[in-house]
Formats: C-alpha cells, sequence, structure tokens
C-alpha cells in the first residue's frame, strides 16, 4: 500500500513556532496540538535517552486521542559536557547559560517520535555546535532582545542568535529542534516515499 503524506491528518504535538515553522516549509497540511506531557527525565537517562523518553511519550500521548493521525513530537536538548540546559526561566538563569556556551562545544541532540495506525519509531539527531567568544556586554544584549526564553540552551541559531555560532557540524535543522532529514527517513520507514512527502505540498 502507498502512503500518501497528504491524504494523512497529521497532528504536530508540539508548540514551537519553529517546528510549525519548518512543516509549513514542506507545504503539508497538519494540526497543532501541543503536548501536556512534562519534559523532565530520570537523572540515570544520558541527554539523549531523555530526550527519546520525552518525545515517545509526548507522541504517544497525543495518539491515544488521535488514533488514525499520523502524530509528530519531538524533544530537544542543549548537552553541555554531559549537562542539559533547559530553557531559562528569568534573565539570571539565561544570562548564566550563554557565558557557560561562549567560546566552547556543545551538542544539540532532537529526538523524534512518530506515531501512526499503532506503529510508533523514534529516533534522534546530534548536532555539535561552536559558540564564538562573547563578553559580558555581548550576552547581556542578547539577553535583552528577548529570544532566550522558549529556547533550551538560551538561543535561537535561525534569529539573531545565528550571529553567536561560529560554525556548526551536522544538521542545522536539528538545531532549530526538528530534523528534517531523520524525519522523512523516518517517513519512508512507515511507508511514506520521498515522493509522497514532495506531494503533500502540491
Amino acid at each position: 500500500m502507498v502512503l500518501e503524506i497528504r491524504d494523512m491528518h497529521i497532528v504536530l504535538a508540539s508548540g514551537s513556532p519553529r517546528r510549525k515553522e519548518l512543516l509549513q516549509g514542506l507545504g503539508w497540511t497538519f494540526s497543532v496540538v501541543p503536548s501536556n506531557v512534562p519534559e523532565d527525565f530520570p537523572p540515570e537517562m544520558t541527554p539523549e535517552e531523555g530526550a527519546v523518553d520525552v518525545a515517545r511519550r509526548k507522541a504517544e500521548d497525543l495518539a491515544r486521542n488521535y488514533p488514525d493521525a499520523l502524530v509528530i513530537a519531538a524533544d530537544t536538548v542543549v548537552v553541555l559536557e554531559n549537562r542539559v540546559l533547559g530553557k531559562p526561566q528569568n534573565r539570571e538563569e539565561a544570562f548564566s547559560m550563554l557565558s557557560q556556551l561562549a567560546g566552547r562545544q556543545h551538542v544539540v541532540v532532537t529526538a523524534i517520535a512518530l506515531c501512526y495506525k499503532n506503529r510508533c519509531l523514534v529516533d534522534a539527531e546530534r548536532t555539535k555546535v561552536w559558540f564564538r567568544s562573547l563578553t559580558k556586554e555581548d550576552i547581556e544584549s542578547y539577553v535583552a532582545l528577548g529570544e532566550s526564553f522558549d529556547k533550551a540552551g538560551a538561543y535561537g541559531i535561525q534569529d539573531r542568535g545565528a550571529l553567536l555560532v561560529e560554525r556548526i557540524e551536522g544538521c542545522f535543522y536539528n538545531v532549530m529542534g526538528l530534523p528534517l532529514f531523520r524525519l522523512s527517513k523516518m517517513l519512508e520507514e512507515l511507508g511514506v516515499s520521498l515522493e509522497a512527502q514532495w506531494r503533500a505540498g502540491l
């Protein structure tokens, strides 16, 4: 059976405007239904294991309410020396996170979970990110822009935070929160061809 993604009811289990923007860029029609699953995970898990666990729980949570839909869930973590930097709660936390990242390499991990017709697939993508050196004034100026507060690691590579990043190794879209190549390969595993993924936007 050939699966056509344009015939599916797609549910994005995330309120992230970046993930919504990336799916819209593919021309897909979908619903946004954020999951209320907590994003914390047991301390004995590695950051990647934790992200995979959270993404799976988000997808399964929505799949129970949308059993005939293709549910897409994701969880992104910023990892510095095996420590997870989450979303800052205030300016002080944002300043602290960016100070730790300045002039150093960190890793962004995004786990994706897809649920469709009683099948659930989960995978993860890793991207290395190098930050430029930053002064105290640089960091204060960026935090003042207000971009930090809904983003893991307190920055967004797709906005003015792009000027923080010296280089990356791996998938750019992973750092935005949804690695599109990994998503595409997982859809192929479910039976949606690359051609069918393109046709969805026609």
